[in-house]
């Protein structure tokens, strides 16, 4: 079974210190919880300047997600991007405003899936609704959200979620029985939250297996084509 975190941060954060400042703590970590890659976002796009693209170690086990930003003072979509992170909080702007749903249907034009964390669910049914071709996987969710993500995901056919937070019990067996285990790829967010509680939790999911190696990597790798 392949196990690969869509959601993933390299690099400094401003929560303290953490393994991952670097690209050789954050394999280090991979190796000790037995995650074979990891799809990340350096701390300095999410944080800081994400028109400066941090340099990444060239390592074919982590994949590079830029963090893009709409509009005139916005950022480029790189071509070869098959997962991009829109952070509308952490860069002021609109998720469903003109300048988000431009962007919006660029990436859903070139078949590029949008990390979302899920802050403002208003915004991001508007923005499904707008440019319902555009995957969205939401992540970071909450484990006191399940209402706010079942009300978008039963509309939203593209929207999917990660395992980041979803820990309440049984939560993502209910996810994945009532929406399909295509839906829901296994992420962590760590640093910023816990990586191994996510990890134990894939070994014990209450699903057929088929299912479980679906969300472990399956569907990360169907992403990324």
């Amino acid at each position: 079974m392949r196990v690969i975190d869509v959601n993933r941060i390299v690099g400094p954060v401003p929560t303290g210190d953490v393994p991952s400042a670097d690209a050789a703590g954050l394999l280090a970590e991979l190796d000790r919880l037995a995650i074979d890659a990891a799809c990340v976002v350096h701390s300095h796009d999410l944080y800081y300047d994400p028109l400066a693209l941090a340099e990444l170690p060239d390592d074919p086990r982590l994949v590079r997600v830029p963090v893009v930003v709409p509009g005139p003072l916005g950022t480029a979509v790189p071509t070869t991007a098959k997962v991009v992170r829109l952070c509308p909080a952490e860069h002021r702007f609109v998720l469903a405003g003109p300048h988000g749903v431009v962007m919006a249907r660029e990436l859903a034009e070139r078949g590029t899936t949008a990390l979302v964390a899920l802050e403002d669910p208003g915004a991001i049914h508007r923005l499904a609704t707008e440019v319902p071709a555009l995957r969205i996987v939401l992540i970071n969710t909450g484990y006191r959200a399940l209402r706010e993500l079942a009300e978008l995901m039963d509309v939203h056919a593209e929207i999917r979620v990660d395992t980041a937070t979803l820990c309440g019990h049984l939560q993502v067996e209910w996810v994945a029985q009532r929406y399909g285990a295509h839906r829901v790829l296994f992420g962590t967010g760590a640093p910023l939250t816990d990586d191994a509680g996510p990890r134990f939790q894939l070994d014990h999911l209450e699903l057929p297996a088929a299912d479980v190696e679906l969300i472990a990597g399956g569907n990360v790798m169907e992403l990324l084509g």
